[in-house]
């Protein structure tokens, strides 16, 4: 289906959707003095290939198109070129991250 789309390796379109997905920080919580903070914390690259997949996963399943191949194919499509939910899903982890930066010495 993606070669049929770009006219390219699906190989390759997988892995640049891959790359745009995985994300560079995360939130962890961590319990401080009676309250919990979102502490920014770099992500181990086995875990970035992990939470990329399972995120392009998730957003595939939620897509409205006929079969699964469909939508996992457009899924990686709009991924490879920067777009789609599960790039905006790495976007929002990285907001996340910036606007917590502050908690970034309570680390362990």
């Amino acid at each position: 289906i993606i070669e049929k789309k770009t006219k390219s390796s699906p190989l390759d379109t997988f892995k640049q959707a891959i790359n745009n997905v995985q994300p560079s920080i995360e939130v962890r919580s961590r319990r401080v003095g009676g309250s919990n903070y979102q502490i920014p914390s770099e992500v181990r690259p086995d875990r970035r290939v992990a939470l990329a997949i399972k995120w392009i996963l998730i957003y595939t399943r939620q897509r409205n198109e006929k079969s699964m191949s469909l939508r996992l194919a457009n899924e990686l499509l709009a991924a490879s070129v920067g777009e789609g939910n599960s790039v905006k899903k790495k976007e929002d982890t990285h907001r996340m991250a910036d606007a917590n930066k502050a908690f970034a010495h309570y680390k362990w």
